[in-house]
């Protein structure tokens, strides 16, 4: 029997057949490792490891000069200068923001938050976990001691709150984890809005002017049916730049163009098939006739657009940017953000700003968490998620203690111009997550009955 002469071989022309087999070997664990859900929150915890063992060795002087490093840019006339610090916290994190916002736009669209009745719950335990740590903020007097400190400890870190549930295993039901993320979401929202109002000072017209130019760019581009994400670079920086300018953190340009991203795929699954097959027929009848073989770059040019859009370009986006967001830029962050001396840490000089913020954290996130769903619960607002019981809510509130990254953040705009206030906070966020972590592993194995083992089938 003829063999097929169009067979395509696994391995590309002129590759190493051993040398692929070894880096397949070698690639398949780490691939492994990067689809594990509490893959990032260990990335994260190991990130922050290095920054306080480094900060506190006799190499301290070497972390400080490496984030104070300087950056100079220069463009014809056109001059700038700032630091690799300023690099990750302003442009890195403007990029986390922006997946924030894609998130965002994605519950919005078809996710618990696109219908009133589904979003309630997770929306009233959210605002239960924000007013709750408040106010643990203010009658642990904390606001005495640092009152630009009251936000630090309202969000919850995603990457380590999933994290936690993941070691838990299948005690943990799927419709509880979708809930903690839901209420992390919401969390980060209203972080985003208090960023925006509360830690913005000194409006400067002319960046509003020019953001809201960049904007209207966006959305011109989106009329004229321009689906290329390249294109949105340029306008995207001008409302970064926009933003920066008028005085408000850049990182909410990062969520204003993730809600602009378009959450609707052009095509579909269906449509792809559909223009699959009418442009590969082109494809095989032109291969028929030596005269057309030349001709094949516009149906292969619509099969590539067809297999672009048949998902929307936030989907293509996210799918894109989550793993250099997770896997890089928070631990990043951490890494430059959570180095404190604690040889130079006096929490005597601020001792309920550190307790106001661990007691919001710790205590305030999981009763706030759990009193808000009692009450929409018992007043027949809505009702826990199938397979979701009060003792799951328990732990959702746990582990919404985890503050970490957004609480770090928020300390660093709290505390810009007082850095002893900052490391008390930092030693604060970063033990109380700690605490909250144990506390939900805790509550995990003793409130919730082992997984019954999978089944196994004969073949």
């Amino acid at each position: 029997m003829p063999t097929d002469q169009h067979t395509v071989s696994e391995h590309p022309p002129g590759a190493s057949v051993g040398a692929r087999r070894v880096s397949h070997a070698l690639m398949r664990p780490l691939e492994r490792f990067l689809h594990i859900q509490a893959a990032s929150g260990i990335v994260l915890l190991i990130a922050t490891a290095v920054a306080l063992v480094w900060v506190n060795s006799p190499w301290q002087a070497s972390y400080h000069a490496l984030w104070a490093t300087r950056i100079d840019l220069a463009v014809g006339p056109w001059a700038a200068s700032t630091t690799l610090h300023f690099v990750v916290n302003d442009v890195l994190m403007a990029v986390f923001f922006f997946v924030i916002g894609l998130e965002v736009r994605r519950e919005l669209q078809a996710g618990e938050l696109s219908s009133l009745r589904r979003g309630t719950l997770p929306i009233a335990a959210a605002l239960g976990g924000m007013v709750a740590p408040i106010a643990i903020y203010f009658l642990a007097g904390a606001f005495v001691d640092a009152s630009a400190g009251w936000a630090v400890p309202l969000s919850t870190d995603t990457a380590f709150a999933l994290g936690v549930l993941a070691l838990l295993g299948r005690r943990i039901p799927a419709t509880l984890r979708l809930l903690v993320l839901t209420i992390a979401v919401i969390d980060d929202v209203i972080a985003i809005l208090v960023i925006a109002v509360f830690y913005t000072s000194g409006l400067e017209p002319t960046g509003i002017l020019v953001a809201i130019a960049g904007i209207g760019v966006v959305v011109l581009f989106q009329r004229l049916g321009i689906r290329q994400v390249a294109a949105y670079v340029v306008p995207g920086s001008v409302v970064w730049v926009g933003v920066w300018w008028a005085g408000i953190h850049p990182t909410i340009a990062g969520v204003m163009l993730g809600l602009l991203t378009p959450a609707t795929a052009w095509y579909g699954h269906h449509g792809f098939l559909d223009a699959a097959r009418r442009d590969l027929a082109t494809i095989a009848q032109r291969l028929k006739f030596i005269e057309a073989k030349h001709d094949l770059a516009q149906p292969m040019s619509a099969l590539r657009l067809a297999q672009r859009e048949a998902v929307s370009p936030l989907d293509r986006i996210v799918r894109a940017l989550h793993p250099w967001a997770a896997f890089g830029i928070m631990p990043v962050f951490a890494l430059a953000n959570a180095g404190v001396d604690f040889g130079a840490v006096e929490l005597g000089a601020a001792p309920r700003l550190a307790a106001g913020i661990a007691g919001g954290l710790v205590v305030g996130k999981l009763a706030g968490i759990l009193l808000a769903s009692l009450a929409v619960v018992k007043l027949r607002i809505t009702a826990l998620p199938p397979d979701v019981t009060w003792a799951g809510m328990a732990i959702a509130g746990a582990v919404a203690g985890i503050g970490f990254t957004m609480a770090l953040f928020i300390a660093e705009l709290a505390f810009a111009d007082e850095p002893a206030l900052q490391d008390i906070a930092t030693v604060a966020v970063i033990v109380a997550s700690a605490v909250a972590a144990t506390v939900a592993l805790l509550l995990g194995r003793f409130l919730l009955p082992p997984a019954a083992p999978a089944a196994v089938t004969d073949s």
